[in-house]
């Protein structure tokens, strides 16, 4: 059995059928009130799984507001174990969006030494990597191969914060999603050529807009922060969440209807 079916069999699914949906909180939000809001959002909503700052308390609160697995993300590896007792499902390294601000940067080498350091606490834990946007496309794909060889079970990009579209509209929100866009379609393709089934979630700028495409090049699901944690009344991020579970639902269904014709 790999890790990633030791996993509710839901998340397995919804990742399987490239539909998955993650909300995020916020790696460095540590506000119970906030994160409630959020969590109670993700599930009303229809999302697959909830990302939160890994602190235990925080945990068993979005567990409860949400009935959807946890995902715990850190750039600390000494703080996953306790997040895991108190019920998370994943932990994952980044992403890193919040830290450029502060001139904080990950290297590929620091990124692959807290995955290293992740797998050694603990083992038998999914585990999720965010890779730095800030690398070239070619280093973003190398180290994704590499942390899959560290014993990684999923690839998550980032690159939306740092993005500053021109345009308005939908083309805008295009523009805001092509870091990610870009890097997701580069490492899935690196994974592939070298025969790594490993998912890949498309995470950082994203919108209704493009989740669609993040899924046609190469996503096996997106994660959603700032388009639903940025909101300020429940009523607005339930809705927000619904629409994005309805994109990449017809989404499926399109798919579901062309194999069928084939």
């Amino acid at each position: 059995m790999t890790r990633l079916q030791t996993l509710p069999v839901s998340l397995q699914k919804s990742i399987q059928n490239r539909s998955l949906l993650k909300v995020i909180s916020g790696l460095n939000n540590f506000n119970p009130e906030s994160v409630f809001r959020i969590s109670k959002a993700a599930g009303l909503g229809g999302a697959d799984l909830l990302d939160i700052a890994c602190e235990p308390k925080l945990v068993e609160l979005a567990a409860e507001a949400s009935k959807i697995p946890v995902c715990v993300s850190s750039v600390e590896p000494k703080l996953f174990p306790q997040a895991v007792q108190a019920g998370a499902s994943i932990i994952e390294i980044g992403n890193f969006d919040s830290f450029y601000p502060d001139g904080r940067f990950f290297s590929a080498d620091e990124v692959l030494s807290l995955a290293i350091e992740s797998r050694r606490l603990l083992p038998e834990v999914v585990l999720s990597v965010t890779v730095p946007h800030i690398l070239p496309l070619d280093s973003q794909a190398q180290l994704a191969l590499d942390l899959v060889d560290s014993g990684v079970d999923l690839i998550q990009t980032e690159g939306g914060t740092s993005s500053h579209p021109i345009s308005p509209g939908t083309l805008g929100l295009i523009e805001k999603a092509s870091p990610t866009l870009a890097g997701t379609f580069a490492i899935s393709t690196a994974l592939k050529e070298s025969h790594h089934d490993v998912p890949v979630i498309c995470a950082s700028g994203l919108s209704e807009v493009t989740v669609p495409m993040a899924i046609s090049v190469g996503a096996n699901g997106v994660g959603i922060g700032s388009a639903v944690n940025k909101l300020n009344t429940e009523l607005a991020m339930i809705a927000t969440v619904r629409g994005l579970r309805q994109a990449l639902d017809s989404l499926k269904s399109i798919s579901t209807i062309n194999k069928s014709i084939l």
